[in-house]
């Protein structure tokens, strides 16, 4: 697979102490409805700029989306996972240069209060991506997010997915 046509991104599970990962509602408009009808719930996720180390690009993502800063790294994706956009987004989306996506997906610990979570006012000047978020059940991620994103998904959740459980909050 060539990953030139593929937009380098990260995307970040945030999971709390009680297990649960962090989902914002999408607050975009230019999905088409019938994409996003009950899906526009997600994870975290965004560009590499240039120069940037994926880890780097997570964390400042993090920030961008949720102002969080105080999460610690619990796993890295073994690889990188790839979604095409739908044909009628290839030429709206990053202006046709690429197809889709390819991704480096981080698990994240949050160590913070729920009051460091800020969606309105996100740090950098960035914004908002969010316009709702909550904290969610690893097993319902897949049903949440929008169909063509599906396959990453379950590849995070199976990747991630026990870190969920009540073992890894004893680390």
């Amino acid at each position: 697979m060539q990953f030139e046509n593929y937009r380098p991104c990260v995307g970040i599970m945030l999971l709390n102490r009680d297990g649960l990962v962090f989902v914002g509602r999408r607050r975009t408009k230019k999905t088409p409805q019938h994409l996003r009808q009950g899906h526009e719930w997600q994870m975290p996720q965004g560009g590499i700029d240039f120069g940037e180390e994926p880890f780097q690009a997570a964390m400042r993502e993090l920030r961008e989306e949720t102002n969080v800063y105080s999460a610690t790294l619990l796993a890295e994706s073994p690889e990188w996972y790839t979604y095409d956009l739908p044909p009628e987004y290839l030429r709206k989306s990053w202006k046709g240069r690429f197809q889709g996506q390819r991704q480096k997906w981080f698990a994240l610990r949050f160590e913070g209060e729920e009051s460091e979570i800020d969606i309105e006012t996100p740090a950098g000047g960035q914004k908002p991506e969010f316009d709702a978020w909550r904290w969610e059940e690893v097993d319902r991620l897949v049903d949440l997010i929008i169909p063509f994103k599906r396959p990453v998904y379950e590849k995070v959740v199976q990747n991630f997915g026990h870190l969920a459980g009540s073992n890894s909050l004893e680390e």
